[in-house]
């Protein structure tokens, strides 16, 4: 197997919607949406509205998805069912989409225009969720776990603290820490890896 397929993968979908268009549209990619939840490989997604302040400037909807590997998402780009699902989303949308690769934890520490904030301040939030997630999880399971060789030990631990940092811990910090986090003037763009 290639390095590459051996990944998780998160992508994320830009389009600019059509003023009047934002209830037809949220509802097609909606469904689009959990269409793709019935693919292989399909991990997860989630659409973003714009923001609605007006300091962030970001008017754009982003739909992040995830899939175990790169030819799982491919797959599913493919499909006659997400061709359908773009066809349909097609008359409410200016433009053309944009795509970008998202990795690991990152993809939860976007601020507005999607810019990336310094790695020092992804690393403390980081360390803040980490910390007292493992504390907590030590806590609860070290009995249970006690007799287990140290490797599945390992194994266990630090998956549920993947698991947990990515789709409960992380969110909650970086909604808490937004405005701490990145600064316009502070932030550079993330790179787009074409559409």
């Amino acid at each position: 197997m290639r390095e590459h397929e051996e990944h998780a993968v998160t992508v994320l979908i830009s389009r600019r919607v059509k003023p009047g268009c934002e209830a037809d549209f949220e509802r097609v990619t909606q469904q689009l949406m959990e269409i793709a939840s019935r693919a292989t490989g399909y991990l997860g997604s989630h659409l973003v509205p714009p923001s609605e302040d007006p300091e962030e400037g970001d008017s754009l909807y982003h739909v992040v998805l995830a899939f175990e590997s790169q030819a799982h998402i491919e797959e599913w780009q493919r499909s006659p069912e997400r061709a359908l699902g773009i066809a349909a989303t097609a008359p409410y949308i200016e433009g053309k989409a944009t795509h970008r690769n998202l990795s690991g934890l990152a993809m939860w520490f976007r601020g507005p225009k999607l810019l990336t904030p310094p790695r020092w301040k992804v690393a403390v939030i980081t360390w803040l969720g980490i910390c007292p997630t493992v504390y907590l999880l030590l806590n609860f399971a070290w009995d249970f776990l006690a007799t287990w060789p140290l490797l599945p030990r390992v194994m266990v631990l630090t998956m549920v603290v993947v698991t947990v940092m990515t789709w409960v811990v992380a969110p909650v910090l970086t909604r808490t820490f937004k405005r701490w986090l990145v600064r316009p003037q502070q932030s550079r763009p993330l790179a787009s890896t074409g559409s």
